[in-house]
């Protein structure tokens, strides 16, 4: 690999490989330091599931050149945003006529240095100089900006207008709605961008912000969906609603002061989330078997497929689900569920909607059967029981949205695509 296009990639502070990118051939390459493979540490760090390789040899990747891995391997790739969403860097892309679209990938990864989600981080091997449209040096002068403009950002307090004072020079967390990264002091309720900081002096949260565009309260509604999957001990990180408007989530990427090694499926695997012949809850049970998650893990695993099916959460794709390293034995387990909520526009009337991830090859007028197929093969204790707790939350969500003055005509309309397993 040239050295001059190269990315040094970190994880916990420790230099584990290089990754490098040649446009005009379409293709990545990946090497792992030769120091991180002799000291076998971390040796479960990217799972052989047959995309990156735990071997001294430089590895090329040509198969990931489309729009979800934008060429990269797929545990690197996971890093990216989907948007970045910074008005200074939007700012500078004006001003020097430049075109989002033209950044490369690994242009993307330098931008984002050691701020993005999960536990590794990009730093530029050197000075790289200029080469395409956009090079390394001039993402990094306009990082230096960004970060100069974050430390001076500040709010006394987690409300409204902190929130959009951030937002206006907040970076995406990754998705289509508008998020910001958040900190909140534990001790002052100060908040500071989400990025800069990780220390256990905070409170570190993924905010997704109600700009009243929708005519509904799209994050109140999720607020609703979380505190139901609660009510059931579906496991999710601890989160709240701000000024009745603002749906706000502990990061499970930033606890007790360290980042954590976290994985979408997409990423450990490389099946695109957005490819529906392998968009399958049967590929996500057998990717857990395949990490050795406990089976309590699977057992929840089936629970959220029935949440999502019972509750009409259709977009529950492959990069909404995740898993954890422990880097102290070197093992992986399911993260908190995350993104539960209803995912179509309620003032519309949908004649028939399609899940994104099959269950038995299905995608529509999901059935019991098919679901105690998928508890048959993977050994699910009680599954209805199970089923029967989820629909019986039906009553405490209608109640949690009433508590929150969501309208009757947005909760009939909702209610209106639920399943009943029978």
């Amino acid at each position: 690999m040239a050295k001059n296009n190269l990315i040094d990639v970190y994880c916990f502070g420790i230099e584990i490989g290089k990754i490098g990118l040649d446009e005009n051939e379409s293709k990545s390459f990946f090497q792992f330091n030769p120091e991180f493979l002799a000291e076998n540490k971390y040796p479960n760090l990217f799972p052989n599931t047959g995309s990156i390789r735990r071997v001294p040899q430089t590895q090329v990747f040509s198969q990931y050149n489309n729009e979800v891995f934008k060429g990269l391997p797929p545990q690197i790739a996971d890093s990216l945003p989907d948007m970045f969403g910074n008005i200074l860097f939007m700012t500078w892309l004006e001003s020097s006529h430049n075109d989002l679209k033209k950044i490369n990938a690994l242009q993307q990864l330098a931008y984002i240095g050691n701020r993005g989600m999960g536990a590794l981080e990009y730093r530029p091997s050197i000075d790289i100089p200029a080469h395409t449209s956009i090079d390394l040096n001039e993402i990094t002068e306009v990082l230096k900006a960004v970060l100069d403009t974050k430390n001076a950002t500040q709010a006394t307090q987690l409300n409204n207008q902190g929130l959009i004072n951030i937002f206006k020079i907040g970076t995406s967390a990754g998705g289509a709605r508008p998020k910001i990264l958040i900190s909140e002091h534990k001790q002052t309720g100060e908040i500071i961008p989400g990025d800069i900081a990780y220390s256990d002096a905070y409170n570190h949260y993924i905010v997704k912000l109600d700009l009243d565009e929708l005519g509904y309260k799209r994050e109140v509604i999720e607020y609703c969906y979380y505190l139901t999957a609660r009510h059931i001990a579906i496991r999710m990180m601890p989160s709240k609603i701000i000024d009745h408007k603002h749906f706000a989530t502990l990061r499970y990427d930033r606890q007790e002061g360290k980042k954590k090694h976290i994985l979408t499926a997409t990423g450990l695997t490389g099946w695109s989330f957005k490819d529906p012949d392998i968009s399958s809850y049967e590929n996500l049970f057998d990717l857990a078997l395949f990490l050795k998650t406990p089976h309590a893990e699977v057992q929840e695993l089936f629970k959220r497929m029935v949440f999502n099916v019972v509750f009409s959460n259709t977009d529950d794709h492959l990069k909404n689900h995740s898993f954890a390293y422990n880097e102290a034995n070197d093992k992986w387990n399911m993260t908190p569920a995350y993104d539960l909520t209803y995912s179509l526009n309620p003032l519309i009337n949908y004649k028939r909607t399609s899940r994104a991830l099959s269950i038995n090859t299905k995608r529509v007028d999901i059935s019991l059967a098919d679901v105690l197929t998928i508890a048959d093969k993977y050994t699910i204790k009680n599954p209805k029981g199970i089923i029967e707790k989820v629909q019986s939350a039906i009553v405490q969500w209608e109640q949690f949205m009433q508590e929150h003055k969501i309208p009757s005509d947005i909760i009939k309309s909702i209610q209106a695509d639920f399943s009943t397993l029978k």
